[in-house]
């Protein structure tokens, strides 16, 4: 076995004189020798518009976001992409946040765009008052349907710098939550805050507003490229969320980056633990090192 292969199956626990700092360089030095080998055959046969890069680990994007969902915290994902090169390129704009601290999630993106208008609602009777968005349906303010979702997808939704609008609310978000979506990411506003925290719905958002979608915005694309919070994001991509922010892993490289980002995971719970017993401390799940040993037992 070379130097090289004992390098990638290491951790910095199996050595002690070893910083993070030198691991995640040591893993980006062995990521980029993985890409340049894999890239030639793979220049030939670019990616088709629209879909999740081709997938091009040939992986489930729900299996891996699977992985990702337990035991990893959105800075040791940030870690592992520092590691493939992708330093800075995949993180949201931090002024996109959970809504209520204990959010949390990972999942395969199914992106949505709206944009501003550029007309107005007529005057409704009182009568008309509970159909805005039926008429707004009709005056073609929904130009494609809402996206497919499967179970654990998260709904990533760019809104092209349009002013204040609770585009995802208490029904809507709760709706999507009893489909199965694992989250929701939007580079604009959620109304309904109360209750939508109340709900515990997985959400995070730029802002909070006040007003709903009729006469302020329209649904023009689904299940694209979309821009969100400055960073890419296709469908199939797996988007993260805890209390420091969300993330994009492009699933090219996300099999690598959830093999790095276990093993600093693991190797932090495990310092951590010790720091715990130093102080007489009562272990939590955040130093469960065991359970996340166990889980990533094949990455390790």
């Amino acid at each position: 076995m070379n130097s090289e292969t004992n390098a990638s199956n290491s951790t910095p626990a199996d050595h002690p004189g070893q910083t993070r700092r030198d691991f995640i360089r040591t893993s980006a030095m062995i990521g980029a020798a993985a890409a340049v080998a894999a890239s030639a055959p793979a220049a030939t046969a670019p990616a088709k518009s629209g879909t999740a890069a081709s997938s091009g680990s040939g992986k489930d994007p729900y299996a891996l976001a699977a992985r990702f969902g337990k035991f990893l915290r959105v800075t040791d994902v940030c870690d592992g992409l520092d590691a493939v090169g992708r330093a800075d390129l995949t993180l949201m704009d931090p002024a996109i946040r959970p809504l209520w601290m204990g959010v949390r999630f990972f999942g395969p993106a199914v992106t949505m765009r709206v944009i501003p208008t550029n007309r107005r609602m007529p005057t409704l009777t009182r009568e008309q008052a509970l159909e805005q968005h039926g008429i707004w349906r009709e005056m073609g303010g929904w130009h494609v349907s809402n996206p497919e979702t499967k179970r654990g997808s998260v709904i990533v939704m760019s809104t092209s710098g349009a002013k204040e609008c609770g585009y995802w609310g208490s029904a809507n978000s709760l709706g999507m939550m009893a489909k199965g979506v694992a989250g929701i990411v939007t580079d604009g506003n959620c109304r309904d805050t109360d209750e939508v925290i109340l709900q515990q719905v997985q959400l995070a958002c730029r802002g909070i507003g006040r007003p709903i979608i009729p006469g302020r915005v329209e649904l023009v694309e689904a299940e694209v490229p979309i821009g969100c919070g400055g960073v890419m994001v296709r469908p199939g991509d797996i988007v993260g969320c805890d209390w420091d922010g969300c993330l994009v892993v492009p699933i090219e490289v996300a099999e690598d980056v959830l093999v790095i980002a276990a093993r600093i995971a693991v190797d932090d719970k495990k310092s951590r633990r010790r720091l715990y017993d130093q102080m007489g401390r009562k272990p939590d799940e955040t130093v469960d090192w065991e359970g996340a040993a166990e889980w990533f037992k094949d990455l390790l």
